[in-house]
């Protein structure tokens, strides 16, 4: 059995929503489990922050700044509401804690680092995808057994006016603050050509192979952080991971029943079921490791994770050498919408462009001539060799449904009006290619989460905090 350490630099506090059955929702990055910052790695007023051990409580606090950073404050109200929710959190699964010191500490070094990144965030201008919240909205109405985003506003609301509100103003921090970290990670983590090299001459290198698996993949969750569950928790999250494996290990087994026996009076509900067929690669590199060890028809041992129990089991494999995907040589023209030129006025050039087009007109001589593309202008609009997924939607159906030799109808995108021509289609093996990009995200997933580490130590290094009593 094994525990697949995650380093982190700050969990998950809940926000608690009053209501019937009482929502609780994961909102990363205002952790109650934070690691104190080192005193080296800020600036902290030291005679103030003495008096920063005393317990807070709404009645001893009389609203105002409890920490300074940089420009921005951290008022007291904010620091209470914070240290409510997680104990919320911890009355919810029956493992009440105290209001300590060492949790005003901890909460209070989360709302810390979470002020830091989102001044950066506000600095720099990132702007999460609204369409992505709302997706997540969705996902947690759906959660709740309702219908719709206008449902779950209609209960939180009811429950308590501007809830609905704050939950999104949440979730639009959280977004940005992800943005932000994958933006620095990325630009930290540096993987050579090289390194791929090196990567792929090792055996951890063989789950990029082109097979596909069919497995049956089951999580049994905790009932609470992993750091925070009593010995008795754990063992009963893993009898119950080994009662599944138990019943999983029998051949053309039932996963639905299966899951269903081995759930007893476990209080969270098992996750998971068949999965059907993927590439190891597109899997976390610790499951896709345990995959590719295992026989058709075989169960892993209870897999340990920050998250909970994982139960694998290897139902089918699909072997190939080789990856086939269709390709299209392509031409476009471009007649941008902008503010220079409007939408009507494209729609007129291009259907110009396209009039010309039937009476006999060479498609390259257009495109160089008219095409608002500086990328393929210069080429008679020739794309060379296009893969499917590459292009944007309409442009990908259109390049489609073209006959090899034939130019497509005015068509719109985000971008402008086009016409495309396909001068040729084929199948191209892109093994070599695919386990080198495998390979990068291998080695990235590897060292992003010791890159994070060094990020936010940084971060923290280079901020005036003041912690005041």
């Amino acid at each position: 059995m094994r525990f697949f350490s995650l380093r982190q630099t700050s969990r998950a506090v809940l926000l608690s929503m009053g209501m019937t059955g009482a929502i609780a929702l994961s909102l990363s990055a205002q952790a109650a489990t934070v690691k104190p910052a080192k005193a080296s790695a800020a600036k902290v007023d030291a005679g103030t922050q003495q008096n920063s051990t005393a317990r807070l409580t709404p009645a001893n606090s009389t609203d105002g700044i409890i920490a300074l950073v940089n420009e921005n404050a951290i008022l007291k109200s904010d620091l209470i509401a914070a240290m409510a929710q997680t104990q919320a959190r911890a009355q919810a699964v029956g493992e009440p804690i105290a209001n300590s010191a060492q949790l005003q500490s901890e909460v209070l070094n989360a709302l810390i680092l979470r002020e830091l990144q989102l001044s950066m965030v506000k600095r720099i201008g990132l702007n999460p995808d609204e369409a992505a919240i709302n997706q997540r909205l969705a996902q947690i109405a759906q959660t709740e057994g309702l219908n719709s985003i206008g449902e779950l506003q209609q209960r939180l609301d009811s429950a308590k006016p501007g809830s609905y509100a704050t939950l999104r103003a949440q979730l639009i921090e959280d977004a940005a603050i992800q943005a932000l970290q994958q933006r620095q990670i990325a630009s930290r983590v540096r993987i050579s050509e090289q390194d791929i090299d090196a990567f792929l001459a090792s055996p951890e290198a063989k789950r990029l192979n082109q097979s596909e698996y069919q497995t049956i993949h089951v999580r049994v969750p905790y009932v609470d952080d992993y750091s925070r569950l009593s010995d008795a928790q754990r063992d009963e999250a893993l009898k119950v991971a080994q009662r599944l494996r138990a019943r999983l290990q029998a051949p053309n087994v039932d996963v639905t029943e299966a899951i269903a026996a081995s759930q007893g009076s476990y209080p969270i509900q098992l996750q998971g079921g068949d999965m059907g067929f993927h590439k190891a690669a597109a899997l976390p590199t610790e499951l896709a490791s345990e995959i590719t060890k295992l026989e058709v028809g075989a169960v892993s041992a209870p897999l340990v994770t920050p998250e909970g129990i994982d139960i694998i089991k290897l139902a089918d494999k699909k072997s190939s050498d080789t990856m086939l995907v269709p390709q299209w040589h392509t031409r476009h023209i471009l007649v941008k919408v902008d503010e220079l030129q409007t939408d009507a006025l494209a729609e007129q050039k291009i259907n110009d462009l396209y009039e010309q087009l039937r009476k006999g007109a060479d498609f390259a001589s257009l495109a160089s001539t008219y095409s608002d593309d500086p990328g393929s202008a210069g080429r008679g609009g020739d794309l060379d060799w296009v893969s499917q997924d590459e292009m944007i939607g309409p442009f990908e159906v259109m390049m489609k449904n073209t006959a090899v030799g034939d130019y497509s109808a005015p068509f719109k995108t985000q971008f402008g009006w086009h016409i495309l021509k396909v001068e040729g289609k084929r199948e191209q093996d892109v093994s070599d290619e695919y386990r080198r990009n495998m390979a990068r995200q291998a080695l990235y997933q590897r060292l992003a989460p010791q890159a994070k580490e060094d990020w936010l130590q940084e971060l923290q290094a280079g901020a005036y905090i003041q912690i005041l009593g």
